[in-house]
């Protein structure tokens, strides 16, 4: 059976550290048509949470912007997250998504383990950047809800 969109939303905010919180309670409100558990909100509002970080202290370290976030719910109950920036860009993705890198070194509270936590809260994690042209992190998850057993395989 092919998956089919059954909602979709699209956020738009000023590139400013106050509204990451802003971002956190959009997707986890979002999520909450799939009855998720406790869990995959603290999942899904954490790894938000880290890409709109990024846009706003990397995309735009300079200047000032805007992020975009669109979320989508598929009939399979997979959330996806996209959270875009037209900011700097990553000159190499490969080597900002290994745990640890930064570019901004001289930042101590920075620890460079932002798309490794990504990662390891979502089902998958992919990112496209041009330098000078932004960045779209693209987040999934499958929400298998309270009422759903996941299997122990």
């Amino acid at each position: 059976m092919k998956r089919s969109v059954i909602n979709e939303c699209r956020v738009r905010f000023p590139a400013i550290s106050r509204n990451e919180g802003l971002s956190r309670s959009a997707a986890a409100a979002f999520a909450l048509q799939c009855d998720p558990t406790v869990e995959e909100i603290a999942a899904i509002k954490t790894a938000v949470s880290e890409a709109v970080t990024n846009a706003i202290v990397h995309g735009y370290r300079d200047g000032s912007g805007e992020v975009e976030m669109t979320m989508r719910l598929y009939s399979d109950r997979v959330l996806y997250i996209q959270v875009k920036d037209r900011g700097r860009g990553i000159p190499d993705v490969a080597a900002a998504m290994q745990p640890t890198f930064t570019t901004a070194p001289e930042d101590e509270e920075r620890s460079g383990l932002g798309f490794t936590m990504m990662e390891s809260f979502m089902d998958k994690v992919r990112v496209r950047s041009a330098v000078g042209s932004g960045t779209s992190v693209y987040l999934e998850k499958k929400i298998r809800g309270k009422g759903e057993q996941v299997d122990p395989r």
